[in-house]
């Protein structure tokens, strides 16, 4: 068996290939990942975004970052250095020779394969005569030619090159490695140990270690480890818990603890700010002494969310600090929502004995803290300081009693010349841009189907069984509500009878509670009419009802075909009387009406099939495609974070005050957006009034509640049919 040899490079030569190749690796798919995307791209969006969101804190300071950070410049800087040696060592390798050439001495002599030795012979001669170093020729090819004529006219060489390649034999195998010589002298031996347990025993660990203690510490939502103990902690210990309490839990977090994050800081000047902001604040339970609560980085954070909600104005370096705690806050809120409903499931888990689960409110006051700290404003303020140039001292001409404003809702349903009217106190160029803000809000269509999938009959609700509501979502802007509201205006002429007309419910709102009551007194109304006797009638020979009931002028038309309905039952009953002894037609008749019945139960059931086959789709496209969070940016005037647009939906029983299926957080809702929320059956039967949430995590006064009826029966089981005796 042939040997090997490795050979290092003495002249570097192949290492050149193989640092070309190792710089390129990193190169190029450095480039497609951190090459700075087109900032004129971003600048066009955020131009585009200016006429709604110029105003907004987020928007302000993300224009100043652009304009300020060099960090686009220095990572462009630092790929275009490497393109250029990776460049620099393509040219050299290039320009390198191929040290190692195939040997062919046919080719050296410019004979073909095969030539009889007396042609070599002579090529050898004429081309002594050209490249021999007497007669001026190169004596390295010269060299070749006679190393190739030797080969050539000796018996065992030749057979040798035309068997293994080699006029000398079978040889040793060479394995050329592409590093320098000088790595392996021994001259260098202890610096190139040094550098080797300095990467790969050094270097190398403690890379790992830092990136795996600090992953360890997170959870999937980047949310440390410690901090979801701590909400899991007080949320089991204070079920039901109020906002006070909730944002006292919520500034305990270790985010905001120096010892834990980094990027949280305590300011030697906290000690004389952070009083002066608790004496204006006023009873914000500064004497409590539970921990944490009581340590000083919970203070401050409690402190500085507390003056954001009041929209008070801090010093340059508190400012700083109160931009981090509030740009946490909504990533920990989700995560106390996550943590209620775990614990809500353990309580379902174990039948609700010795667990204390959170309560509906809990829950629901973590979202609406959300809303508060995304806009800026405090639980009993109106939704309507979420718009620009409003103030405290404008809402006075809202709630007046002409106008009786207090809601975004309200305010889009007004004519445009009251709200004119009514703004009075802005200007033109103010209320245009009101008008653009609130144009800009999202108003949400929710429809709701009840059904059991993968069942047999998927319209009843026994034991046992999931029951499944599919909701679909779809966003439009009010804008698009002003333009529906600007539609159906009456015409002058109309006015007097639209005003004594029964006002319209609005698109965006449910049906209130006035609309529910005269729907249950027109059914009430419908079952007297129903119940009581109706008068004598005789009937005439045409097979006619006459009576002497009056009939109303608005329901004359719906009497007269009644009428006609019965006359014609009356005469299809004669003629059936007249032909009672035909008892073909009467199997004829039976035999149709079994067939109907089964091409109506097997047009249900293709039905049933393919609604079960479409949800099937819609799960594995579920599954397969990734749909962008980026949905739209929320107009929010003092939060310092462009946020997008996120919602919660989910199923609660608000009588009993506890969570049917867990909230889903919709975070891909752009247009359309269908959602299945599930629950298991009612353990009773009966009727029960559940009721199907949806919660805006960014805006306050948009959320939507719509009632949902859901009615338990008992399980069916197939009982035999009770035979006829005949005497």
């Amino acid at each position: 068996m042939a040997g090997q040899q490795f050979q290092y490079d003495d002249s570097g030569n192949t290492f050149f290939y193989f640092l070309t190749s190792f710089v390129g690796l990193i190169v190029i798919p450095a480039t497609y990942y951190l090459w700075p995307r087109d900032q004129n791209a971003e600048q066009l969006r955020l131009k585009s975004l200016r006429r709604v969101h110029g105003r907004c804190l987020w928007y302000r300071l993300r224009l100043m970052k652009s304009q300020q950070s060099i960090i686009p410049t220095l990572k462009k800087a630092a790929l275009l250095f490497g393109w250029a040696v990776f460049l620099l060592l393509a040219y050299k390798v290039s320009k390198l020779d191929r040290e190692y050439q195939e040997y062919n001495p046919y080719e050296v002599l410019n004979l073909d394969p095969g030539a009889s030795v007396a042609e070599i012979r002579k090529q050898y001669r004429v081309l002594s005569l050209k490249f021999h170093p007497d007669k001026g020729g190169d004596e390295a090819t010269f060299m070749r030619i006679a190393k190739a004529y030797a080969a050539l006219t000796n018996e065992v060489s030749r057979q040798n090159w035309e068997t293994y390649g080699n006029p000398d034999g079978p040889g040793a195998t060479s394995f050329g490695i592409a590093l320098p010589a000088w790595i392996v002298d021994q001259k260098n031996s202890m610096l190139v140990l040094l550098v080797y347990g300095l990467a790969f025993m050094v270097i190398l660990p403690v890379v790992v270690g830092t990136w795996w203690y600090r992953s360890i510490r997170y959870s999937g939502d980047q949310i440390l480890i410690n901090t979801t103990q701590l909400f899991m902690h007080f949320m089991y210990k204070t079920p039901n818990m109020n906002m006070k309490r909730l944002a006292m839990v919520l500034t305990a977090a270790f985010e905001f603890d120096p010892r834990s994050n980094k990027e949280a800081t305590i300011r030697p000047t906290d000690n004389i700010e952070v009083p002066q902001l608790i004496r204006e604040l006023g009873n914000i339970n500064v004497k409590k002494k539970e921990p944490p609560f009581c340590y000083p980085y919970s203070l401050k954070a409690r402190v500085l969310v507390l003056a954001h909600l009041a929209r008070m104005d801090v010093s340059e370096e508190l400012e700083e600090d109160q931009r981090f705690v509030v740009r946490k806050s909504p990533a920990l809120l989700q995560e106390m929502i996550n943590v209620g409903c775990q614990l809500t499931m353990m309580a379902n888990s174990r039948g609700g004995m010795s667990f204390h689960a959170p309560r509906l409110v809990t829950i629901e006051n973590c979202m609406k803290l959300t809303q508060m700290i995304v806009q800026g404003l405090q639980e009993s303020k109106s939704p309507l300081l979420q718009l620009p140039h409003f103030e405290e001292e404008h809402l006075r001409y809202c709630i007046s009693k002409k106008y009786k404003v207090r809601s975004l809702q309200d305010l889009v349903s007004l004519k445009d010349s009251d709200r004119r009217s009514m703004l009075r106190f802005l200007g033109e160029e103010k209320y245009d841009e009101v008008m653009a803000v609130l144009g800009s809000f999202p108003s949400i269509t929710m429809d709701t189907k009840l059904q059991v999938l993968d069942d047999e009959d998927s319209n009843n609700i026994t034991a046992g069984s999931i029951v499944t509501v599919t909701v679909t979502l779809t966003r439009k802007r009010m804008a698009e509500v002003f333009e529906k509201e600007q539609e159906s205006t009456p015409c002058p002429g109309e006015e007097a009878q639209a005003d004594s007309s029964k006002t319209k419910t609005k698109v965006w709102q449910n049906k209130n509670k006035g609309a529910k009551k005269t729907a249950k007194s027109k059914k009430k109304k419908l079952t007297k009419k129903k119940a009581t006797p109706a008068p004598a009638k005789t009937k005439q020979a045409n097979g006619n009802v006459a009576g002497n009931e009056v009939v109303p002028a608005a329901s004359a038309v719906a009497a007269k075909e009644e009428e006609d309905e019965a006359s014609d039952k009356g005469s299809e009953s004669d003629e059936g009387e007249a032909n009672k002894d035909s008892p073909s037609e009467r199997d004829e008749d039976s035999d149709k009406q079994s067939d109907t019945e089964v091409d109506e139960m097997g047009g249900d059931d293709e039905e049933e099939w393919e609604a079960l086959q479409q949800s099937i789709q819609r799960r594995e496209r579920a599954l397969l495609e990734t749909k962008s969070k980026v949905t739209h940016p929320v107009y929010s005037l003092y939060f310092p974070e462009e946020k997008q647009e996120w919602w919660w939906l989910y199923i609660a029983d608000r009588r009993d005050q506890t969570l049917v299926s867990m909230p889903y957080h919709v975070c891909t809702l752009k247009d359309t957006e269908e959602v299945e929320l599930k629950f298991p059956a009612p353990s009773k039967t009966g009727n029960y009034q559940y009721s199907v949430i949806l919660r805006s995590d960014s805006y306050l006064g948009l959320d939507q509640i719509k009632p949902l009826k859901v009615i338990r029966l008992h399980c069916i089981q197939n009982v035999p049919e009770p035979v006829e005796q005949w005497c």
